[in-house]
């Protein structure tokens, strides 16, 4: 039977006590224990040390990302155990048709979903104790160099690779580490094994077998995929190398080839200078042999990087000034669209108001093409204040983003608006009471949209600087010339901003109905079926 050191330690020191008080004759009777004291006393101090180097490695081990996710593999297996511990259940039950199992099945088939959901979320750690940081990155496919711009992204494609390469070899370095530390850790275990028979030094010892097992599976692989992963990118970036050197030779060819047309053309000019004066037909040649000069050089730039398409595009550009100059709007149109695509300000699916020449239409984008927005007209305050119908299909040129007033009901994420309700009551109401049952049908209804617009509010703080960011229902009084005006405020969906307000209305009217000292205010007028008596007024007294 296993007995604790401790333990045995104070149990030997108390019958050590008990036959020195008895006896002092004794003392012969008690070397024997007493030896196996000081042992005991050797062997506490030996555990104390060892569990102290155990300490310091927990220490160095503590926030090892390896290890980290060597946990969430190992989470894996145990989720997958009890998966199939569920789905060989589900089994076994599947056929029996009492009211027990089929309560039993309805939670088993709802635990079944949520492990599968789990490891779903942990997919990568599926066949590796690292998940995916078993594989190398990938290396991609260069681009072929075909002008000298191209160059800049070739070194700094060579560089990412280099990059990518020193990566992977230190994550088996790091590996490599991790499982010195381990195998430290084991024979410390081990060592106070021997010292001290307790269950949990052999768990520990089982567990980080294992674990160092499965490490150094890691490290073989990674270090036999080291190899071959550094030869390929070798490979690659010797292949970039060579492309950039060809560019180069292309470059000083070309180069050599100008330099020598411009020697050629000095040359003519010089011997011309001879034979002419400095009359009209010297200068007409000269001019001749500038055009020519000229021509040359653009043929050969163009022959030299004929293939690439989008130099083509910007020589042809240079050649459509005169047509932007005609086609203003068009190109305009497509810097709007530049602008709006660059900038995210409008996007499909917001919901945008366009204002122009005393036409309103809010509307959801449907479609940003190179120079118009199309949005289709919803049911909206504007339609039932202002246009009296919706529906329609609007086509906005681009190039109003530049002239017009574009609003935008959700823009960065922003979902929701401010809408408001105003009722009228009468100057003798209990105004207090009525803002009160406002602001508490506005609370209820409006929970949802409130916490929602807090949270997008504090995400567009990062690009925007916002201050007066408050998002809960807001009561305002107004003393009007017909009562007072209750306005209530709330946030709402931009895309169903008359739905929430079409639903408190009539819960806000209800409340003020149902009190006696608040009372509706609206125009009235008052007929008189005879002749009205009036009072003359008084006439103020005489200073």
């Amino acid at each position: 039977m296993k007995m604790n050191i401790k333990k045995l330690f104070v149990l030997l020191s108390f019958i050590l006590c008990i036959n020195i008080y008895a006896d002092v004759k004794v003392v012969e009777k008690v070397e024997p224990a007493l030896k196996v004291v000081e042992v005991i006393k050797k062997d506490l101090v030996q555990i104390t040390f060892l569990k102290s180097k155990v300490s310091t490695i927990d220490l160095k081990l503590k926030d090892n990302i390896l290890l980290k996710r060597y946990s969430n593999y190992f989470t894996y297996r145990k989720i997958s155990a009890e998966l199939e511990d569920f789905e060989e259940r589900a089994k076994k039950i599947k056929r029996k048709r009492s009211a027990k199992y089929k309560e039993e099945r309805y939670q088993l088939k709802n635990k079944i979903k949520i492990k599968k959901n789990e490891l779903e979320l942990i997919a990568e750690y599926k066949d590796s104790p690292i998940g995916s940081l078993i594989s190398p990155p990938l290396i991609g496919k260069p681009q072929r160099i075909t002008n000298p711009f191209g160059i800049i992204n070739a070194l700094s494609f060579n560089k990412t690779l280099v990059n990518k390469n020193r990566t992977f070899k230190d994550l088996g370095e790091d590996v490599s580490s991790l499982t010195t530390l381990l195998d430290e850790k084991m024979f410390l275990f081990l060592e106070l094994y021997k010292l001290d028979q307790d269950d949990f030094y052999e768990d520990q010892i089982n567990y980080l077998e294992k674990e160092i097992k499965d490490f150094v599976m890691v490290l073989e692989i990674v270090t036999t995929t080291q190899e071959v992963y550094t030869r390929k990118i070798e490979q690659v970036v010797l292949e970039v190398k060579d492309q950039i050197s060809l560019q180069f030779q292309q470059m000083l060819t070309m180069f050599l080839t100008i330099f020598s047309l411009f020697v050629v053309s000095f040359l003519i000019k010089l011997t011309l200078k001879k034979y002419f004066s400095q009359n009209e037909n010297y200068y007409m040649n000269n001019k001749i042999i500038n055009f020519v000069l000229v021509f040359l050089i653009i043929i050969i730039i163009m022959f030299s990087y004929i293939d690439n398409v989008s130099y083509l595009i910007t020589i042809l550009g240079f050649a459509s000034a005169g047509i932007a100059i005609a086609l203003k709007d068009w190109f305009m149109s497509i810097f709007g669209w530049m602008v709006m695509v660059t900038s995210g300000s409008i996007q499909v699916g917001d919901r945008i108001k366009v204002t122009r020449g005393g036409v309103q239409a809010v509307g959801d984008v449907l479609d940003i093409s190179l120079f118009k927005i199309t949005i289709r007209e919803d049911i909206t305050y504007t339609s039932y204040t202002t246009n009296r119908r919706t529906g329609r299909i609007f086509f906005i040129p681009n190039n109003y983003v530049f002239s017009e007033m574009i609003a935008n009901y959700t823009h960065s994420g922003l979902r929701t608006v401010w809408d408001g309700i105003d009722i009228t009551i009468t100057y003798d109401s209990n105004y207090k009471k009525a803002q009160h049952i406002a602001k508490e049908i506005l609370k209820h209804y409006s929970k949802g949209y409130t916490d929602i617009t807090r949270k997008q509010l504090s995400k567009m703080r990062n690009k925007y600087s916002l201050r007066a960011t408050g998002v809960e229902p807001r009561v305002y009084t107004f003393v009007e010339s017909y009562g007072i005006v209750i306005s209530a405020w709330y946030l709402t969906n931009s895309y169903s901003a008359l739905v929430l307000r079409s639903t408190m209305s009539p819960e806000i009217l209800e409340a003020f109905m149902k009190e006696d000292d608040i009372t509706i205010a609206y125009p009235t007028q008052t007929i008189h079926n005879g002749p009205v008596q009036r009072t003359a007024p008084i006439d103020l007294p005489e200073a």
